[in-house]
């Protein structure tokens, strides 16, 4: 993150403490069509699932500044689950990562030109501190350069589903405060954006496949090589962990950002009962206007509040539900002609409270598993996924993802309740003669009848 300059900091510390003695419950939450966001984006989604609960500009293209260390930090951990980096290796100071980390009007860690450090003080100075100089030594130790690394930052963004993106650096400053080291791939001007939906989808990966990183994005505070001559306090930047300045109940994380160009912006998770929420502001302003740091937390206080307050988890089909109509699905050349079919797990859905509204059930049957006309080819082992059930409002809007993926992965998969076994040859023969003579006696049937 590019902090405003510390005696800026101290500046504001009043006024903090003044906006943080009003940081008390809301009593009453506005319903989604009067919410409104102070900021130029902003979406709302459930963190296990990707359903959209609000959203507010969600695809214009937007700077998110240190936002983007949530994709360095999915690398490094990708880089680590699959060994290619360790926690304890150790890392030499490039020139580039020395400048920038003696930059103190940034959010740093100043780092020694020629000393060792290892991976896991880098990344807690990056996770919790937001420490620049420390994201791109990051990027040196898993790609060589932070050029390479970029290259890496828009494939993985790509390969994770993010519609509207563009990486340029791995720390979210500037290019222009790279100090004429940017990578090669950029110019001068150039900077990380994305959309509020791309950003949420970011964090949604990154907690799916890496959800450690909440360990360390959830401490308050901790110092940088405590007990040496180079030791500094880090204060993490999300004031809203529930010990620090505007503490929020069931806050775990995860990135703020601050640039000129982006403004204030946060991505926050939240846990309470069971539930985890990920919220999404972006250029976050006050009142009367203003970009702040404070912003940020005081929308994002706003987005949590009325995910909690006003939504509930409801289980709209259980499990082990059936269609009426499509209780069972044809097997033409089974030792039984069809098979039951169900849901494996219950469809649960976000839910306004106090509101009744009621679903319709819908499969979307799997074309490579069911033909044309919805049968089955036996053998058919039990189990088997033949389709995903979804649920339809009968009324208003259809119920929002983050993309189809996460609308696939919510819906409740159709499973066949028993194993068929493919008929021999002797059975599918006398199926056969039968037909032809049930259809025979049918259409003499409707001849005579047509003589009357």
């Amino acid at each position: 993150m590019r902090s405003k300059k510390f005696n800026q900091y101290v500046a504001m510390l009043l006024s903090l403490i003044l906006v943080a003695s009003l940081w008390l419950p809301t009593q009453t939450v506005q319903a989604e069509e009067n919410m409104k966001v102070n900021a130029s984006a902003a979406i709302l989604i459930d963190g296990e699932t990707g359903q959209i609960l609000f959203e507010q500009n969600p695809d214009q293209l937007l700077g998110i500044a240190s936002m983007t260390k949530m994709m360095t930090e999915y690398l490094l951990l990708e880089a680590i689950n699959e060994k290619k980096v360790t926690w304890d290796q150790q890392y030499t100071v490039s020139e580039y990562a020395y400048k920038i980390s003696q930059d103190r009007s940034l959010s740093n860690v100043p780092l020694r030109l020629g000393e060792t450090y290892n991976v896991r003080e880098l990344y807690e100075a990056m996770t919790i501190y937001s420490a620049n100089g420390a994201a791109i030594a990051i990027a040196e130790v898993v790609a060589g350069s932070e050029t390479e690394f970029v290259k890496l930052m828009n494939k993985k963004a790509k390969e994770l589903g993010l519609k509207d993106y563009k990486f340029v650096n791995a720390s979210g400053l500037s290019n222009s405060d790279l100090k004429g080291m940017h990578p090669k791939s950029g110019t001068p001007e150039d900077e990380n954006v994305l959309s509020a939906r791309a950003t949420a989808k970011l964090a949604f990966e990154l907690l799916e496949d890496y959800p450690e990183v909440l360990e360390t994005a959830s401490i308050p505070k901790k110092s940088f090589r405590e007990g040496t001559t180079d030791e500094i306090k880090m204060s993490n930047w999300n004031w809203m962990l529930p010990s620090l300045l505007f503490g929020y109940e069931g806050m775990t994380g995860l990135k703020t950002g601050t640039t000129d160009f982006a403004g204030s912006c946060f991505t926050g998770t939240a846990e309470r009962d069971g539930r985890q929420l990920i919220s999404v502001v972006m250029n976050a302003k006050d009142e009367s206007g203003k970009s702040s740091p404070e912003a940020r937390f005081v929308e994002t206080k706003k987005l949590l509040d009325y995910g909690f307050d006003q939504f509930e988890q409801k289980e709209i089909f259980k499990k082990g539900y059936q269609v009426k109509g499509q209780e069972a699905v044809d097997v033409p050349k089974g030792k039984s002609k069809q098979v039951a079919v169900q849901t494996e797990t219950p469809l649960v859905l976000n839910v306004k409270k106090g509101e009744n509204t009621k679903y319709k059930p819908y499969i979307e049957y799997k074309s490579s598993v069911l033909n044309e006309e919805n049968q089955l080819e036996a053998p058919v082992k039990k189990g088997e996924v033949v389709g995903f059930l979804s649920a339809i409002p009968e009324k208003g809007e259809p119920v929002k993802y983050l993309t189809a993926e996460e609308e696939k992965q919510a819906n409740s998969p159709v499973v066949v309740k028993e194993t068929v076994e493919k008929a021999n040859w002797f059975v599918l023969s006398m199926r056969a003669i039968g037909s032809f003579f049930s259809g025979a006696w049918s259409g003499l049937v409707d001849m005579v009848t047509g003589w009357f």
